[in-house]
């Protein structure tokens, strides 16, 4: 893997991967990797560079274009220093030495450029009125990591999106012990802890439960304003620090939408049928009276303590009664890097269909 071959200064030298901050350079480390070839072998024989950035690191490396142009391109140079094929495509390629190809995925990096490069704007110069960037956003360890912008629905957004998300986010600071949110009580606020821990706590038979322990990067308060529900756990501040919050109705519009892909049954058996797989959110009773085949419970309580043993290549279908609790399930999963899609109307809206 890169992390073990690649430094971060060696990316810090790539174009346009050196327009990143230091913090994305160490995330980039661990999802891209070193290819290597010997003397007079072409090096994308058996795998081309179709959807990948690909840099030479060393060694030199001979291309041939579409119009029979020829060109030795050598590792270190300024030359190497830009994806291969930014010239145009090549017909032809021989390692004319040993040579060091650098792999990355070409939309993860498009990705990553755009957002950073808008939440730089917008700490440089925010507009009359606005407030400057409230944080360095390359740095978040949850929503906004890596991981989240290559396997998720952040991936997605449009620029316009980011632009208002990152506008929209205030600041508050916040002291050990405080109540950020409480049971019962309306959703109002989506937060995102930018320094601080805190911990999740609900009712249970009149004994306050630890759920959770939640730290830098975390998010929580989606819950009741993906499907307008009262807030169903307290978090109180286990430390000094801050929180980004977002409005309701900005949550709604920039993230709450573009992240609920909701598919009809039909699209959602054909992705199972590929190898996706069914999550049932319902109380395990649910479960164990009419769930659907191969389904597996992960009842909405306790979908984050999920995240661990899920797959993120894999395409997981999200259901429950109605749609209300599985849309929060699935709110959850695509903010954390899932690929994760709605039942529309949960199954009420399925056999209703089925039967009609």
């Amino acid at each position: 893997m890169c992390a073990t071959k690649v430094t971060a200064d060696t990316l810090k030298r790539l174009q346009p991967i050196g327009s990143l901050s230091q913090a994305r350079l160490e995330e980039l480390r661990e999802v891209c990797y070193v290819d290597s070839a010997g003397p007079n072998i072409d090096p994308f024989a058996t795998r081309g560079i179709a959807g990948e950035a690909v840099y030479l690191l060393a060694g030199e490396l001979a291309l041939t274009y579409q119009d029979g142009a020829a060109l030795v391109i050598v590792g270190g140079t300024e030359e190497a220093r830009h994806p291969l094929g930014r010239r145009g495509a090549f017909v032809a390629a021989k390692a004319v030495t040993d040579v060091e190809l650098l792999r990355l995925d070409e939309e993860l990096l498009d990705v990553l450029v755009t957002w950073d490069e808008v939440a730089a704007v917008e700490a440089a110069s925010p507009a009359v009125g606005e407030t400057p960037s409230l944080t360095n956003w390359s740095i978040m360890s949850g929503m906004f990591s890596v991981s989240s912008l290559k396997y998720g629905a952040f991936s997605q957004l449009p620029p316009a999106h980011i632009d208002e998300l990152l506008k929209r986010f205030r600041r508050i600071q916040v002291s050990k012990g405080d109540a950020i949110i409480r049971e019962g009580a309306e959703g109002d606020f989506y937060y995102v802890i930018e320094s601080g821990k805190c911990r999740v706590e609900r009712t249970i038979g009149g004994v306050s439960m630890l759920l959770a322990e939640l730290k830098a990067g975390d998010a929580f308060g989606e819950e009741a304003l993906v499907f307008d529900a009262k807030r169903n756990a307290t978090v109180v501040m286990k430390t000094d620090g801050a929180l980004l919050r977002l409005d309701k109705k900005d949550f709604v519009a920039l993230l709450r939408e573009p992240l609920l892909r909701q598919v009809s049954m039909d699209a959602a058996r054909q992705k199972i049928a590929a190898g996706g797989q069914w999550i049932d959110v319902r109380y395990p009773s649910e479960y164990q009276y009419d769930r659907l085949p191969g389904a597996v419970s992960v009842p909405l309580s306790e979908i984050r303590n999920a995240f661990a043993l899920l797959d993120k290549e894999r395409e997981y279908v999200v259901y429950c009664q109605s749609g209300r609790r599985s849309a929060a399930a699935a709110f959850l999963l695509a903010q954390r890097g899932f690929r994760a899609f709605l039942l529309a109307g949960g199954l009420w809206a399925a056999r209703g269909r089925a039967a009609s």
